[in-house]
């Protein structure tokens, strides 16, 4: 499950951060992960308490936003919004579709002591 290695990474970046930035627990995680990044949030979620124990993150709540994704129509050259990466564009119903956003996975903020 790369959702796991996923949060070690998130976990990482955060005590690289409270190094550098001098805070010693994490209360809250806010990440924003796309939807076509292909994460399965619910493993996140478990894979983030998890890897968390024992850490500054221990305890934290973790926020995940999930913004749609986006991507160019060939067929009518509008930028949609898409909920899944292989829907139709909704303005005309094409299929030929390249994806501009939606793939990010970013440490939104941190609520911190």
């Amino acid at each position: 499950m790369h959702e796991m290695a996923l949060c070690e990474s998130v976990i990482a970046a955060v005590e690289d951060s409270a190094r550098v930035n001098h805070f010693t627990r994490v209360r809250k995680v806010r990440l924003e992960i796309g939807r076509f990044a292909g994460v399965e949030v619910s493993a996140l979620r478990f894979g983030f308490d998890v890897v968390a124990r024992g850490t500054l993150c221990e305890g934290a709540e973790l926020v995940v936003l999930e913004p749609k994704g986006r991507a160019w129509c060939f067929d009518c050259s509008e930028t949609v919004e898409l909920d899944e990466r292989l829907d139709p564009c909704p303005l005309c119903g094409g299929l030929r579709l390249q994806p501009v956003s939606g793939n990010e996975m970013n440490i939104k903020d941190l609520e911190v002591e």
